[in-house]
């Protein structure tokens, strides 16, 4: 519903007319008394108890109209013309408001109650819109309609007189023509008198009283006609006028129709081909393929060699690039000294052919190359359960961020869950890398030695497989644990009685997270 004060600031921001007229403020089609009251609270009104008053239509129009002069002049005309003035402290904020440069003011109260405007008349097209051309108009009064209507009847009455033929004064003209003929006749020139009498001065006049009352009446008819409202139905909202049933239905009707004959078009019949010759098939050689359960095969294909006495079962694995690359003698040398048939190591025979040891074998031996350097990245387990309130995909603003985000959240966002987490972490101005994983039983047993912080969700199913005989109280013994739950929720049966630490956060105040998460890193690095 519109209410004057919006009404008074959308017509002053778009420089619109405001008429006033008769103690009355128009807006377009809408009108109010000018002592209606607006929502816009007066300064000090309201507090400690105090009644709330409100600044009236007329008071802030005038406030626009005389906006240039100072505020002590203006007060001064405000109380010689009767109209309330602006209080000092509300005129800066208002004008801020009326003009547009602020979208809303504390001082209006949207609780207060408003008056219902009063319809004003649109002028129908083609009319003038200024009132005093429309009064200017001619219009018959009541008194002069009455008037033409009478003499109307009193015409009508006339002619239903000299319709009605009187038998008295009839007398007979001869025997053979009698009374009853000579009356007939005289009604029937009676009835035709109308088309043959001619038009007086008189009736051109009532001639013009009849378009006059015409004219009357269709202006009755606008006025009715401009205040009517379509009855609107279900089937008349139902019914579009903006779309072409033969442009937009049959159009859908013909792709239709155009799918069913291509899906049901019988299939063309097969052509018929003669029968071809038999041919002979040719005998083709299988080709033999590796494999590394068949390796006698290939030692009985050493013929194949050409005499170049290449050894199929050799390897050189175990050797460095420098003994490879420095010739055969110093390969000989060094496979001579690690074959156990070599002289001087137990079980050699004398005047024996020196061998290659086995590709498995040869795995078996410790490479001379360094070992690989073991990971000593932290590692943190969490549940793998999708109902669990930390995941894969939401640990990161958890554990690094200290911020919490659902996992529902982090779907909506798009994000992928991963095996596994590297978490970044500053301490001391230093930086620590952790590994965050839910599938602790791909964990070797030196791994589960940089294992520092589980998260529980209850079930103790969730221990299945993990070592300790997987007993809860002994792990928990070993590595810290840690239970994330909201604190409006009840908390689960075991984890009561486990021995763990308890992150609860709210499940409204996200500015709690940080002060609850920064506990985590507290309790793991005592």
């Amino acid at each position: 519903m519109a209410d004057p004060l919006s009404l008074l600031r959308q017509y002053n921001i778009n420089k619109k007319e405001i008429v006033e007229r008769d103690s009355q403020i128009i807006f377009g089609e809408f009108s109010w008394p000018k002592s209606v009251k607006t929502n816009y609270l007066k300064y000090g009104s309201g507090k400690k108890g105090a009644p709330r008053e409100y600044y009236t239509l007329e008071c802030l129009l005038y406030l626009l109209k005389n906006v240039m002069l100072q505020h002590s002049v203006y007060v001064r005309q405000c109380a010689a013309e009767d109209i309330p003035a602006v209080n000092r402290p509300d005129r800066k904020e208002l004008l801020a408001y009326l003009n547009g440069e602020s979208q809303t003011c504390a001082s209006i109260d949207k609780s207060a109650p408003l008056e219902i405007p009063t319809q004003v008349k649109r002028a129908a097209e083609g009319e003038p819109i200024s009132g005093e051309v429309a009064a200017k108009k001619a219009r018959f009064e009541e008194t002069q309609v009455q008037k033409v209507r009478e003499q109307l009847a009193a015409r009508w009455d006339v002619s239903q007189k000299e319709t009605a033929v009187n038998m008295d004064n009839i007398k007979s003209l001869s025997e053979t023509m009698s009374v009853e003929k000579i009356a007939a006749i005289k009604a029937k020139r009676l009835a035709n008198k109308r088309t043959t009498i001619k038009r007086t001065d008189n009736d051109e006049a009532m001639g013009t009283d009849l378009r006059a009352i015409l004219d009357y009446d269709v202006d009755s008819t606008k006025d009715i006609i401009s205040r009517e409202r379509q009855w609107r139905t279900r089937t008349s909202i139902l019914q579009s006028t903006g779309k072409i049933f033969a442009k937009n239905i049959f159009a859908m009707l013909q792709g239709i129709k155009a799918r069913e004959e291509g899906r049901n078009r019988p299939q063309a019949p097969n052509p018929i081909k003669m029968p071809e010759p038999t041919r002979i098939a040719k005998p083709q050689p299988q080709l033999s393929q590796y494999n590394r359960y068949d390796q006698e095969r290939f030692n009985r294909q050493k013929e194949e060699t050409e005499g170049f006495k290449i050894d199929t079962l050799g390897t050189y694995h175990g050797m460095s690039l420098k003994s490879v690359t420095e010739g055969s003698l110093a390969q000989r040398k060094a496979q001579a000294n690690n074959m156990p048939g070599a002289p001087g190591m137990p079980g050699a025979v004398v005047g024996r052919p020196k061998e290659l040891i086995p590709t498995a074998q040869a795995r078996q031996l410790p490479a001379n190359g360094p070992q690989k350097r073991p990971s000593r990245t932290p590692i943190i387990i969490i549940p793998s359960a999708n109902t669990s309130l930390i995941t894969m995909l939401n640990v990161k603003d958890i554990l690094q961020e200290l911020r919490f985000l659902s996992t529902a959240e982090k779907k909506l966002q798009g994000c992928q869950r991963d095996s596994e987490v590297l978490l970044q972490r500053k301490r001391n101005n230093q930086t620590v890398s952790y590994r965050v994983i839910d599938n602790p039983i791909k964990l070797s047993q030196q791994d589960w030695q940089r294992v520092v912080a589980v998260f529980v969700m209850g079930p103790q199913w969730q221990f299945k497989g993990w070592p300790w005989d997987g007993n809860p109280v002994e792990i928990f013994s070993k590595i810290c644990a840690f239970h994330l739950c909201f604190s409006e929720l009840k908390l689960d049966a075991n984890v009561e009685r486990w021995s763990v630490t308890l992150l609860r956060l709210s499940q409204n105040k996200r500015h709690l997270d940080r002060a609850v998460l920064s506990k985590f890193w507290e309790t793991l690095d005592k």
